[in-house]
């Protein structure tokens, strides 16, 4: 097989391998929110063991990318879709990480009533759900508008954030006996809100990827 046939074979085969590991993630919010949202305990154990599978394949995707760079020795454009695959591969396998940590609130909550807003929950998962979604396509098209266009996503998670964290911090200081679940679902926004950031730390990969400079978009 030629060299440069063979370089964009493997190109596509790191592709895909990111965009299976995208999907796995977006899938392990969904159930890890879900969990929480009907305090749903075999759904938490669930997540808990997916985030094997979600371990397993980023280190697949970070040797392909290491094998690519020390026996292609790729540059400019080739480089970069290398690298920010990487970086992007990483960054998802934290949000699997956060989506594990939110499981666990369930899990140590157990059946006990949570408390408003609990709501806020499944808005702010589907908001890092429907950034991944937009980022993934984003991401195949190497479309640098539309993940700039994705980032501003991050600020409607980040104004829930700080809505609940007045709401939560009010229940706490009128009723002490409600702290400890407040502060689980103050975690839960939390881990979300992080979910929130790698996606435009994503977003700024890609903007990288197609224009070879590096962006700030948490500005």
């Amino acid at each position: 097989m030629p060299t440069r046939h063979k370089f964009d074979h493997d190109l596509e085969e790191l592709r895909l391998n990111i965009l299976d590991l995208g999907k796995m993630v977006d899938q392990q919010i969904g159930l890890a929110a879900q969990s929480l949202m009907y305090q749903d305990l075999e759904l938490a154990n669930t997540v808990v063991v997916g985030d094997l599978a979600v371990n397993d394949l980023q280190a697949i995707i970070e040797e392909k990318c290491i094998l690519l760079i020390a026996t292609q020795q790729p540059f400019a454009l080739d480089l970069r879709k290398v690298v920010a695959g990487f970086k992007i591969s990483i960054y998802l396998e934290r949000m699997g990480d956060l989506s594990v940590d939110l499981a666990k609130i369930t899990l140590r909550n157990g059946q006990e009533k949570m408390i408003e807003p609990l709501a806020d929950i499944p808005r702010m998962s589907a908001l890092v759900q429907e950034m991944i979604h937009l980022g993934l396509k984003a991401y195949v098209l190497e479309d640098s508008k539309a993940a700039v266009d994705m980032a501003v996503l991050d600020d409607e998670i980040d104004q829930i954030y700080s809505q609940v964290f007045e709401e939560l911090r009010a229940i706490m200081m009128a009723d002490p006996k409600k702290v400890t679940l407040a502060n689980y679902l103050l975690f839960a926004c939390r881990f979300l809100e992080r979910m929130g950031d790698y996606c435009t730390n994503i977003a700024e990969e890609i903007v990288y990827i197609v224009s070879g400079k590096r962006r700030n978009l948490n500005e």
